[in-house]
């Protein structure tokens, strides 16, 4: 009886120690992902001389954790994020903004899904971030992207990098075949092309492409250090 007694109180504490460290387990992937959900965001605003102060209540939503609005993304595509944070740290090349629809997003090099699923990112061989041609940006139409469903010819789409803001008009909606890449190539003004899949709710591999063109309006310095702003027109 003893040895059984002995035996059970064993087994007993070692279903206490195990629980406690699933529990630790599970606080410690809770507290990460939670504290990630901003860091892309966060690292991309210390790196800026002066962080562009925007006012978060132009978002409305009952569905937010971290930062991010997730009222219209898909379960699959919110807990794909939560994966990418846990895996991926780097900082962001710039953050998208197009306050028209409520869209801020990091934006990374390339268009891998680790790197779609914790933000959008530039499409290798489109231009690069602040210099001339036509800059490609591919978002999920299930996450970060869904709300361009929403965006106009007219609205104002903003790439805000460490030292430098540009400001893009809404030029041309298309939606055209995963194949016409010639929604790509360098226009006669220094571009900015959103890609995503169309249409945004199908289930399944969505059979279209939906296509944002943006020219350049303005670009200004976003440097403190600075002691004016420089402002470029392109008409």
């Amino acid at each position: 009886m003893k040895i059984r007694n002995k035996t059970l109180r064993l087994v007993e504490q070692c279903l206490l120690v195990t629980g406690a460290i699933l529990v630790a387990i599970y606080l410690s992937a809770f507290l990460h992902h939670v504290i990630s959900s901003r860091l892309a965001l966060r690292q991309f605003e210390m790196a800026q001389a002066a962080p562009v102060q925007k006012d978060s209540s132009a978002l409305s939503s009952s569905k937010r954790e971290g930062g991010v609005d997730f009222s219209l993304w898909a379960e699959r595509r919110i807990q794909a994020y939560r994966d990418s944070l846990l895996s991926k740290t780097d900082p962001p090349l710039a953050v998208l903004e197009i306050n028209k629809v409520g869209i801020r997003v990091p934006v990374f090099d390339g268009t891998d899904d680790l790197t779609l699923n914790r933000g959008v990112g530039r499409i290798i061989g489109t231009a690069k971030l602040g210099n001339p041609g036509n800059v490609g940006i591919a978002g999920h139409r299930d996450g970060f992207f869904r709300r361009l469903k929403d965006i106009s010819v007219g609205d104002e789409v903003d790439l805000v990098m460490t030292k430098e803001k540009a400001t893009y008009a809404v030029d041309e909606i298309e939606i055209v075949s995963p194949a016409d890449v010639h929604v790509l190539q360098p226009r006669s003004v220094p571009s900015l092309t959103l890609v995503t899949c169309y249409p945004f709710y199908f289930v399944g591999d969505a059979p279209s492409r939906f296509i944002v063109h943006a020219s350049l309006a303005s670009e200004r310095l976003t440097s403190k250090i600075q002691s004016s702003s420089i402002v470029t027109n392109h008409n």
